[in-house]
């Protein structure tokens, strides 16, 4: 019996009802788990901790949209646990599975009728003083971004030592094949299939006459400083939208290939391309 974590967006899915209805239709067929802080509801499920909850899962069920997935993202891929979303939100690139079809995905899931797609992912670390301040893994992108209050920031760009570009701008995302069509594609950045292994560096509101993405391969290591000469020295860095730290001038982001790839699964034979034009035209 296959054992499957649930793990719902409360804000997209109002009252549970969907979360719910698919907890009915598992019942009896699979091993269902939940957070502790779900036990209210009163259904057929496992109420675990959190931690238990990646330990025990063979599969996780994620409600809700791109957002919901990518707080996952990063543990999932260490315990190696494959996601299927459920698209409660407005694109949805990850949470392919809409309403109406969570049943008949639902059967392919529990009959093995699915394939896995491996995604890369991004070690980021935040380096004040020459030592470890922070460390994460993110699946989407890294911003460095200007403090609020603040105009435009001075950053420079590196990969293994060598200077790729200095930009005057609002910020700088690096963002994996996965995050080309976030925040990226949004500031102007290419769409990349997001089975390809690589960074795309496109900065936010440049000051610049001439400003492109830069798309740079994943062996290489990146590092971002801010400008000494530019007035302005100060920034935060965010992973996947959540806040690591500050950064003044002194200070590094080091972006490396992480150890661990996402898998997300997939239902079907759409493909990514049909994605992007289904919901982005």
């Amino acid at each position: 019996m296959k054992r499957i974590a649930i793990i719902p967006n409360n804000g997209k899915d109002l009252g549970l009802l969907n979360t719910k209805k698919i907890i009915e239709y598992l019942a009896d067929r699979a091993e269902l788990y939940m957070d502790t802080a779900y036990s209210v509801i009163g259904m057929k499920v496992n109420y675990v901790t959190l931690s238990e909850l990646y330990s025990k899962a063979e599969v996780l069920l994620v409600l809700g949209g791109d957002g919901t997935i990518l707080q996952c993202a990063a543990e999932s891929a260490k315990k190696h646990i494959p996601i299927l979303g459920i698209n409660l939100g407005r694109i949805g690139f990850m949470t392919e599975v809409e309403i109406d079809d969570i049943e008949c995905a639902l059967d392919k899931l529990l009959e093995d009728d699915y394939t896995t797609e491996k995604r890369m992912m991004m070690r980021v670390e935040i380096k004040k003083d020459n030592k470890l301040h922070s460390c994460c893994h993110a699946l989407n992108d890294v911003v460095v971004s200007k403090s609020a209050g603040m105009r435009l920031i001075g950053m420079e760009l590196y990969t293994d030592g060598q200077l790729v570009n200095r930009y005057i701008a609002d910020g700088l995302i690096i963002a994996t094949p996965t995050g080309s069509t976030g925040y990226s594609i949004s500031a102007g950045g290419p769409v990349v299939d997001p089975r390809m292994q690589l960074y795309v560096a496109t900065p936010i509101c440049a000051h610049m006459l001439s400003v492109r993405s830069a798309v740079l391969p994943s062996e290489k290591k990146i590092v971002i400083k801010l400008d000494k000469t530019y007035p302005e020295c100060d920034a935060i860095v965010s992973a996947d939208g959540d806040v690591q730290g500050y950064i003044k001038d002194i200070d590094e982001v080091i972006i490396t290939k992480s150890e661990y790839e996402f898998e997300l699964i997939k239902i079907g034979n759409q493909s990514f391309y049909d994605t992007v034009l289904r919901k982005l035209s």
